[in-house]
């Protein structure tokens, strides 16, 4: 792997790996080994939207066979490293958007999740698997999400069930916001459950106005 690829990959589990920062999921999948990661190029360039794509297509073919919890994968943008909220807000929906696009000439939507993306049920799909998305930049609101460059770490939405199926998502939820609350000195104000709110509203980590709508209306009908 390249040094310049290979540092800021390091830099990005670095971050993580603090052990103040919140996210407690994160830091398991990190310490098991099961955090991929992948640099891309400009944020808001789509050139390697396809490379994007098979690398998730390859990071759902190992999460479907793995037998633990706690999976993560992470497109690590080199640039814009200055860029506002607003406009990393806008990025992150043309790329999820083109690599949704490209997925469904193969596959249809997770049949688990809708693809609504004003429903409360909404959860982004890749190769017919679910994921929720977090954003994360240097010009964040939330101090959580403060990384030296622009990324997108995708979740498997189906963890969450499982711990919810398991009684273990509450317990969760709740040190990870006391957590977020010590780190960030607030709690998101974006923060919604799966099935109370649709999701977008929660990955760029920008605080929208009620009258924010997702760029992601193709998505409505699926596929």
């Amino acid at each position: 792997m390249h040094s310049q690829t290979q540092n800021i990959i390091e830099e990005y589990k670095a971050f993580i790996s603090n052990k103040t920062f919140p996210c407690i999921a994160a830091r398991a999948a990190l310490a098991s080994g099961h955090i991929k990661c992948m640099l891309a190029g400009h944020l808001a360039c789509p050139k390697d939207d396809r490379a994007i794509l098979e690398f998730l297509y390859s990071f759902v073919d190992e999460y479907r066979l793995a037998k633990n919890t706690f999976h993560s994968a992470a497109i690590i943008f080199n640039g814009p490293q200055n860029v506002s909220e607003e406009y990393f807000d806008q990025y992150l929906w043309q790329r999820l958007g083109s690599i949704a696009a490209f997925d469904a000439q193969q596959y249809k939507w997770d049949s688990r999740v809708s693809p609504d993306v004003s429903s409360a049920s909404f959860s982004f799909s890749i190769k017919e698997e679910a994921f929720f998305i977090i954003g994360l930049h240097p010009g964040s609101s939330r101090a959580s999400r403060q990384f030296a460059y622009p990324a997108l770490a995708f979740n498997p939405h189906q963890e969450f069930e499982k711990l919810r199926a398991t009684h273990h998502y509450e317990k969760l939820k709740e040190v990870v916001r006391k957590r977020d609350l010590a780190y960030s000195g607030s709690l998101n104000p974006m923060l919604s459950d799966f099935g109370e709110a649709s999701e977008v509203f929660q990955y760029s980590g920008r605080k929208y106005n009620s009258d924010w709508q997702c760029p992601l209306e193709g998505m409505s009908n699926g596929q």
